[in-house]
């Protein structure tokens, strides 16, 4: 088949996978119906980001063995069930289940699928790929948030889940069927393997789980990835209320998820074709380092909408280059055969700083009463994975039976 159909195929499944990040506009609809507190129904967010992370991991060995039509399928009928049964919702307990739950362990089959298709089809640029693929899922919130909520606004938020189910579940099904795996052996027309140097290599190492874990490379990695993570979820989790202690009208405030969500999803397309020319640490180095630098100039940015937007964006361009950049890392340096678990199990590191983020960022918060130190924080965390990711070298071959 035409390589590019599973492109458009993993972007259609992220698209609608993305729409995790645009949960906050069924927040206040759900405050004002039921009373719950915003500690409640942030609880709802924290369970999804923790159950996706863990089911990547078992997603990713199904799709190993089973192939990945498999776990996209299942991905995209779980999204679509848990948006339809988050209308019916007359309990927190019933939300935490059918959105936190369902739409969680959704997003961990279907996200496990895009980025091990990619990079079998494309190892001649695979960077720039898997960053469209993944960039799909950065990109749903910029174009699902405003359609939910000017749905909200017309219909009602039961109707609005259900309208978004019966969405995501087409979209997630033509995904399904696209994602198809190149035949054993697939080199693509016209190019040939790099033949000596590190780049020989790409895609031959082909590590078993159980060898990545023993990797001191492994290691940098993890830690490299939780802690830049850690620091873009920190700043992102604090933006909005940052956004109107420093003076920006309501209009502004909602004109910052669209811009916010085009750098996220622009930064991963963008550094996926940078790490094919630059290669993928120092893409990553460079992209850590710049957001050390524009968390804290973002708080300085005060006074100024137009710096705050260009800054907001480039913190969350940064924060969607490691979503891109270490997906595809993960295919270099411990091949493609087992890709979906062994990107899994780094993928946890995601689903770690999903928690820590927003916790330190609020806890900073209550601690100082300003939100100065929460992004000094950030940046903090963001120099000690830029030096994790010094340390990160290619693995040496797995040890022969």
């Amino acid at each position: 088949m035409n390589r590019w159909l599973p492109v458009v195929g993993g972007v259609s499944m992220n698209l609608a996978l993305g729409s995790l990040y645009a949960w906050s506009v069924f927040v206040a609809p759900l405050e004002q119906e039921f009373g719950w507190s915003r500690t409640q129904t942030s609880w709802t967010f924290t369970i999804a980001v923790l159950t996706f992370a863990a089911s990547f991991i078992l997603a990713g060995r199904i799709q190993d063995m089973r192939g990945p039509r498999i776990c996209a399928t299942v991905g995209g009928v779980l999204v679509g069930v848990g948006f339809i049964l988050s209308s019916f919702t007359t309990s927190l307990w019933q939300l935490y289940i059918f959105f936190g739950l369902i739409v969680g362990l959704g997003n961990g089959f279907g996200y496990a699928t895009p980025v091990p298709v990619a990079s079998k089809w494309f190892p001649d640029k695979r960077g720039l790929v898997v960053g469209i693929m993944v960039g799909g899922y950065g990109a749903g919130s910029a174009i699902f948030g405003p359609v939910a909520g000017s749905l909200i606004e017309s219909v009602g938020w039961r109707p609005t889940f259900q309208i978004l189910g019966v969405l995501f579940f087409i979209m997630g099904m033509i995904g399904a069927w696209l994602q198809v795996n190149p035949p054993a052996g697939y080199v693509p027309d016209g190019w040939t393997p790099p033949q000596t140097g590190a780049a020989a290599q790409v895609g031959k190492r082909d590590f078993l789980p159980s060898e990545m874990v023993r990797t001191s490379t492994f290691a940098f990695l993890w830690v490299a990835y939780c802690l830049g993570v850690t620091a873009g979820l920190m700043v992102i989790s604090q933006l909005v209320p940052f956004a109107g202690e420093a003076g920006l009208s309501a209009a502004a405030i909602a004109a910052l998820f669209t811009i916010t969500a085009v750098g996220n999803g622009g930064g991963r397309i963008l550094s996926g074709w940078l790490s094919d020319t630059l290669g993928r640490l120092t893409t990553l180095r460079v992209m850590v380092l710049v957001s050390a630098i524009a968390m804290p100039a973002l708080y300085a940015s005060q006074g100024s909408v137009l710096l705050f937007y260009l800054l907001a964006m480039l913190v969350y361009a940064c924060y969607g280059t490691q979503l891109s950049v270490f997906a595809s890392t993960t295919a270099d340096f411990f091949g493609t055969r087992n890709l979906g678990m062994n990107y899994g199990l780094l993928f946890s590191a995601w689903g770690v700083a999903g928690f820590l983020g927003p916790w330190i960022g609020g806890q900073v918060f209550d601690a100082f009463g300003d939100y100065r130190y929460a992004f000094y924080a950030g940046a903090a965390l963001a120099l000690v994975s830029l030096g994790s990711l010094s340390l990160a070298r290619p693995p040496a071959e797995p040890a022969k039976a």
